[in-house]
């Protein structure tokens, strides 16, 4: 009988240290849960950042270099325009004084967008473009601040008529 009663207890003692063990464990999930489910919605903020500011730029582009509304530079440029090409100066106002004569009496046109990507506050565009009469593969990268384009590369290449390989720019 003492047998029999020990060895009840001894399995009352395991089921404790299981159920406390469990719940210890449901903690640590629930922890990791929450953690996770943190992790996912900063993923999810990420990524309806990255489209708001990939909607912006493609936005910009089109009503500025498309359509050639030299005001859209009002909307989307901020303050502060850091250009990196070396043709162009600093500021809103400059690259509107440098397209202002490159748009006059042009027409409008469909920007020609192949892709788009976007990481944090920085935005690509690789484009399919005309510059002097030739086509040209473009990459434009913007930076933007406070929901504002407010920096500018870029990078435009000649399409050569001939390729030391089958595959295309775009």
């Amino acid at each position: 009988m003492k047998t029999t009663h020990f060895i009840f207890l001894g399995i009352i003692g395991i089921l404790l240290v299981n159920c406390k063990t469990n719940e210890n464990n449901r903690a640590a999930i629930l922890a990791k849960t929450d953690s996770l489910e943190k992790l996912a919605n900063s993923y999810t903020d990420q990524h309806d950042k990255n489209e708001l500011n990939k909607r912006m730029v493609v936005a910009f582009y089109q009503k500025f270099f498309g359509d050639k509304d030299i005001s859209a530079a009002d909307l989307y440029l901020g303050d502060t325009y850091v250009q990196h090409n070396p043709g162009a100066a600093n500021g809103r106002e400059a690259l509107k004084n440098l397209v202002e004569p490159l748009f006059k009496n042009a027409p409008k046109t469909k920007v020609d967008i192949r892709r788009v990507a976007a990481d944090g506050d920085l935005v690509w565009l690789h484009i399919k473009g005309n510059f002097g009469g030739k086509e040209v593969s473009i990459v434009d990268i913007f930076r933007i601040e406070n929901e504002k384009i407010v920096e500018h590369w870029d990078v435009i290449q000649a399409v050569p008529t001939k390729s030391a390989n089958e595959n295309t720019m775009f």
